[in-house]
């Protein structure tokens, strides 16, 4: 085979056994922010956050169920195809009847959705069969909706870290959610909030003093060791996302997972890698993986 019969087969198989970006060329693109002169790298303060401008991060989804008080927000999640979104298992594990939840998409304040902002209703639900609540292992979810998204600015697929990425080489990375501002709060915020973080060793946040070897192989740390920036109640499901070093594209990298407490020290939040997955992830959306 000549090496031009090589490379179209190896495209078609990549194609053919990825997640397929059906909102454009290209996932993780963010249409309503101009990633060429990036976003404050200043910012020092979803706990410590500040309020995301519209279409920020246009992969972001309310998880919401009508019993909560209004606008019923529960989880965060990840808009990685036209009718999947990626979330944590340990959103759904006493939820008996999620068809009567919703999913919103393309929205940045909950109280004034816009007209960017579309519904939909959860199909069905895939935990990961080895998800245990015991030590919140194997921790991730998707979540198939009734009827497919339609792209638009304020609606874009986000890209999942693929095997071959580096992700500790990654330097950019952001967390956003409608969760709890502080630890001790009582309500989740209305106004999606960001925050810039940073990967933490995993190794460092395994030591004495830090997690003392509860955090898995198949998680990641991020945020700061002094603390003050985090997740915290209501941020589940949502994304940790990395900028591509070499384009303006965003990889989501991890599910917010866990914590103990919010933004305290030595004890940043815990994620899901979503690269370690990966082939699950394939798997469950019917794209069998080599």
């Amino acid at each position: 085979m000549n090496r031009l019969g090589l490379l179209v087969l190896l495209t078609v198989a990549r194609v053919a056994h990825s997640i397929q970006n059906t909102c454009g060329w290209t996932c993780g693109l963010r249409p309503m922010v101009s990633d060429s002169t990036s976003l404050d790298n200043d910012m020092t303060r979803i706990v410590g956050g500040t309020d995301a401008k519209p279409g920020s991060w246009p992969w972001i989804v309310s998880i919401q169920h009508p019993w909560l008080p209004y606008p019923g927000h529960w989880c965060g999640g990840s808009l990685i195809g036209i009718d999947w979104v990626l979330t944590a298992a340990h959103c759904f594990e006493k939820i008996k009847k999620f068809g009567i939840m919703k999913v919103v998409i393309g929205v940045t304040q909950l109280t004034q959705p816009g007209p960017g902002a579309q519904v939909r209703q959860i199909k069905k639900l895939y935990l990961h069969e080895n998800y245990k609540r015991r030590d919140i292992s194997n921790d991730i979810a998707l979540l198939e909706l009734n009827e497919p998204v339609e792209c638009s600015p304020y609606i874009q697929q986000a890209c999942v870290a693929e095997p071959t990425l580096t992700v500790s080489e990654l330097q950019n990375c952001w967390i956003a959610g409608w969760g709890k501002r502080t630890e001790e709060g009582e309500d989740k915020t209305d106004h999606l909030q960001e925050a810039k973080v940073q990967l933490i060793d995993l190794q460092l946040c395994n030591k004495t003093g830090w997690y003392s070897g509860r955090v898995h192989t198949h998680n990641l740390c991020a945020g700061y060791p002094q603390g003050t920036i985090d997740t915290c109640q209501g941020d589940s499901g949502g994304p940790l996302m990395c900028q591509d070093i070499n384009s303006d594209s965003w990889w989501v990298v991890g599910v917010t997972s866990w914590g103990h407490g919010c933004a305290r020290a030595r004890l940043p939040g815990i994620y899901t890698s979503t690269q370690y997955f990966y082939d699950w992830i394939l798997t469950q959306m019917g794209l069998s993986p080599f």
